[in-house]
């Protein structure tokens, strides 16, 4: 072996040694990943399989809630179908729902769990609605009239988020080493299909299975303090001042409301971070300190 061969392998040796500590700290845990933005992009979407490949390798039960507003986005314009967005939420009628299901619950469900299985593990795709699984209501909203101060309840169509998270379906697939990869989609109460908001539906599930860990990959480091710099461990109450002061702000809200939503559900952490990293999942879970924004109790 030459004397650079010789620094490499020390090198890989000592990057094993130091993630050790957290292999044993989560042996046999249950970590759900929402999956979207640019990780789902070119070369970091097969380093995504690859990573979620590797957790199931060392004895973690992976979960994976994905998104797919791009590839809808697509879809909608081929077919000539206009959308409208509220509050960061697609309005969504009936027509669109079916195109909505088709895109998440086909193309690119498949293609997520084909990046997983290509890398060496067993994913089997699914939606939120077999097994029942996600149990939907419509989602409300309400918008004030910035003139008259008037709130008005807005019909968003065919939006819903979780009522009731049926885990029996999951947990078949994972007890037979299998890896759960979903689609947001849910089902009504008279069996209507509802397009639920993906890190709503990786924050319900995750508070469902009391998982370990929610880890939310986005295209945004983190939580950033006013000088724009990175706060990596939050507890809740910090974060509700931090909204209240105006820090956290924007589309910013409703994910660390979801992750709040989590812990309180019994998740131990939740995790905004980076998608965009090279082996983000692998940095956050096996480093020191992590790269993204935890929020726990």
């Amino acid at each position: 072996m030459t004397d650079d061969a010789m620094i490499t392998a020390a090198q890989e040796a000592d990057v094993v040694a130091r993630a050790l500590p957290y292999l044993r700290r989560y042996a046999g845990a249950t970590i759900v990943v929402k999956y979207g933005g640019h990780a789902m992009e070119g070369s970091l979407a097969n380093e995504f399989g690859r990573d979620i490949a590797l957790l199931k390798q060392v004895g973690i039960n992976p979960v994976v809630v994905h998104g797919g507003g791009p590839q809808i986005n697509a879809m909608l314009d081929r077919l000539g179908i206009k959308s409208q967005f509220i509050n960061g939420l697609r309005v969504t009628d009936a027509a669109m729902v079916d195109v909505v299901e088709m895109v998440l619950s086909g193309s690119v469900n498949k293609q997520v769990a084909g990046l997983i299985n290509r890398a060496g593990a067993l994913a089997v795709g699914i939606s939120g609605k077999d097994g029942g699984l996600i149990r939907a209501r419509k989602a409300q909203r309400t918008i004030k009239d910035p003139d008259s101060n008037i709130e008005r309840v807005l019909d968003l169509g065919y939006v819903g988020e979780p009522a009731f998270i049926d885990t029996r379906v999951i947990h078949a697939l994972t007890g037979a080493g299998l890896i759960p990869v979903i689609a947001p989609v849910g089902s009504g109460e008279d069996g209507e299909t509802y397009n639920i908001n993906a890190d709503t539906a990786a924050g319900a599930i995750a508070g469902a299975l009391n998982a370990q860990r929610l880890l939310m990959l986005t295209d945004v480091p983190g939580v950033l303090d006013k000088e724009k710099q990175l706060l990596s461990d939050l507890t809740m109450t910090q974060v509700k001042d931090l909204i209240a002061d105006g820090t956290i702000s924007g589309g910013m809200i409703p994910k660390v409301e979801t992750c709040m939503e989590a812990v309180t559900q019994g998740v131990k952490g939740a995790t905004i971070l980076d998608g965009r990293v090279p082996h983000a999942l692998l940095l956050e879970l096996f480093t020191e300190g992590g790269i993204g924004t935890m929020i726990h109790k």
